[in-house]
């Protein structure tokens, strides 16, 4: 079973987090803006409230939670009711696949990531934004997550782990960027976007089928 009761119960709050980290939320939003395709047919996975897929112009997401998909659907995006494990997409359908902090959420990474390579074109290229857990802001979610809403079921992973996992199924072509190199609570501006990763706390992979 997909992880969606907290989202389903507690979309307000979800929904407050980002005004309340809002500079947060801008760089993690730049981060993903840098690496992105610019154009052709994509989706996001896990598209949530569309809090991302909304002001990148994507149109189309997946969405196992009923009242995410809502708002999201009043941000103009098309949400089909599905899970990373078992997409609405046909083979080698998609330019492009965007997961936002949704890796954590899914029940077999694995069989996800599988998922994403099938749907993709060849030379298509998926998208992956995360918390790294060797990071201070993924350190802090390990250590609270079963004080957390939304964190206490999720499994975090470090960008050595995805890279491996990407790899074993068949992506290359890595491109990664990093951002997020305060606390949250210290975090007041917009922070950069910089190559690499092992700095910041979100890490964006850009992996090609």
């Amino acid at each position: 079973m997909p992880k969606i009761e907290p989202f389903e119960k507690h979309r307000d709050r979800y929904e407050n987090w980002f005004e309340r980290n809002r500079y947060a939320y801008l760089s993690e939003l730049e981060a993903v803006r840098k690496i992105l395709p610019k154009g052709g047919n994509g989706a996001e996975i896990g598209v949530g409230t569309g809090r991302f897929a909304a002001p990148l112009g994507i149109k189309l997401g997946v969405e196992p939670s009923k009242a995410m998909a809502e708002i999201a659907r009043k941000r103009g995006i098309e949400v089909i009711e599905g899970t990373a494990e078992n997409l609405p997409f046909d083979d080698n359908s998609m330019d492009y696949l965007l997961m936002v902090t949704a890796i954590c959420f899914v029940d077999d990474p694995e069989k996800a990531l599988r998922e994403a390579y099938r749907v993709l074109k060849p030379n298509g290229a998926l998208i992956i934004g995360f918390v790294d857990k060797n990071s201070p802001i993924g350190r802090f979610y390990e250590e609270h997550k079963n004080e957390s809403t939304f964190y206490r079921d999720a499994r975090f992973f470090s960008t050595g782990e995805l890279l491996k996992l990407l790899k074993k199924i068949g992506f290359r072509e890595f491109e990664i960027m990093q951002t997020l190199f305060h606390k949250l609570d210290e975090v007041n501006s917009v922070e950069p976007v910089r190559l690499g990763y092992g700095e910041g706390s979100f890490v964006v992979i850009k992996a090609v089928k």
